[in-house]
């Protein structure tokens, strides 16, 4: 049994209370002790230094971990005191956390961020990076008398020395067209907001670049296969994963679809999934595999469990405490570790949606079919799968004129 810390000073009396919080966010009995003995120690700190539970924020708890010595092999953080000071908020006990001011730059792109969602539609990993690229943008210009937003005196030409300085950077032909189309988006906003007279969105060069030159990245299907059986399934963790990995394969959605999954979503009886996290907010319903309907069953019973990590109603969630929903990020790392368990070139998730497109083609399927599988709007972006389908390309190719076929 693991023995309770005693908390003294003036966390000491709502030391229980936060104990239970830890136990309800998933928290073994021992992982709560150790964050106990870290309260103790910030409690008898504050108690020393004769400060009041009621000034504890994070300039203090920084304070702390600055002054006190720790064992070089577990050094906490400030983000190891975020749930203590996120329920001593919710509790009234300590003041909320003090409001940035933001400057007129932080302002102008929060509106864009608010136009990116409300009127375009873009899943937010979409809109990070739109607004990520608008912000350098954006301070470049303040920089060089632009005006504390960045947009006085803004021209074509500002656009295109800004896209050559990205170009500086060794980005792809592909990564060149996304920043374009980024700043046009800015441009549009810019106009229809009426920060700007103009609409500059027509100023932004071109990208020089052969439409569907390349060959879609892809696994074989003997790779995929060794990434699901690279999964440990006895353990917790590892049955996880495997699920994931399974519904990466065979219905091919994005790492934030992915992230998005609900409990709600999947309908048993009616063997559908539905997919509510795509882009501009659609909503798919997808017939439900038998082998992915097998490997979820086998998380949820087994592996995603009836405790704390119940009270959380997404499909996928982290194996330790605090309990919370996957991040896109994270279900594209799990593909990149059962890469690595598995030997096989690293990549990350959307590889296994083209692997998938390109799976399908070599069996024969036709574009339509593949556009449904992965839910293609435009059936261009469907056509670079025609191009892995080798054998089938190898019947209809017409003889070079003067060679032998």
């Amino acid at each position: 049994m693991v023995s309770k810390v005693k908390v003294i000073g003036p966390l000491g009396w709502c030391a229980e209370e936060f104990r239970a919080e830890l136990r309800a966010l998933g928290y073994t009995s021992g992982s709560a002790e150790l964050q106990m003995g870290l309260v103790d120690r910030l409690s008898r700190w504050l108690d020393g230094e004769g400060l009041a539970l009621s000034v504890l924020d994070e300039q203090v708890v920084g304070h702390f971990l600055a002054v006190r010595e720790w064992d070089r092999r577990h050094v906490p953080t400030l983000r190891t005191f975020v749930p203590l000071l996120g329920w001593l908020r919710a509790q009234g006990l300590v003041a909320g956390a003090s409001l940035p001011v933001l400057s007129p730059l932080d302002e102008l792109v929060g509106r864009y961020r608010g136009w990116l969602e409300r009127t375009v539609g873009l899943s937010e990993r979409t809109i990070g990076r739109y607004v990520a690229t608008s912000r350098r943008f954006l301070a470049e210009r303040v920089g060089v008398s632009g005006g504390p937003c960045g947009v006085d005196g803004l021209t074509g030409g500002d656009v295109t020395r800004f896209l050559l300085g990205e170009r500086s950077r060794g980005l792809s032909v592909g990564s060149m067209k996304g920043r374009a189309g980024e700043l046009c988006s800015l441009l549009r906003f810019l106009y229809s907001d009426g920060t700007l007279e103009a609409d500059l969105s027509a100023s932004v060069p071109s990208v020089a670049g052969w439409r569907d030159s390349e060959i879609a990245p892809t696994l074989s299907s003997a790779m995929v296969q060794a990434l699901l059986d690279s999964c440990d399934r006895s353990s917790l963790t590892g049955l996880r994963d495997f699920a994931i990995l399974v519904v990466l394969a065979r219905l091919g959605l994005r790492a934030g679809e992915v992230a998005g999954l609900g409990l709600d979503d999947i309908d048993w009886r009616a063997g559908e999934i539905t997919i509510r996290a795509g882009k501009a907010h659609r909503q798919d319903r997808l017939p439900l595999p038998s082998d992915v309907g097998e490997a979820l069953a086998g998380y949820l019973t087994n592996s995603r469990g009836q405790g704390p990590a119940a009270t959380c109603r997404n499909l996928f969630v982290t194996r330790h405490a605090p309990i919370r929903p996957l991040h896109a990020n994270t279900v594209s790392r799990v593909v990149l570790m059962a890469c690595r368990r598995a030997g096989v070139p690293e990549v990350r998730a959307h590889r296994l949606r083209h692997a998938l497109g390109a799976e399908l083609a070599r069996q024969g399927a036709d574009l339509a079919a593949i556009g449904q599988v992965l839910r293609h709007r435009d059936v261009a972006t469907t056509g670079r799968y025609a191009k892995v389908a080798f054998e089938s390309l190898r019947a209809v190719a017409q003889p070079w004129p003067g060679a032998e076929r």
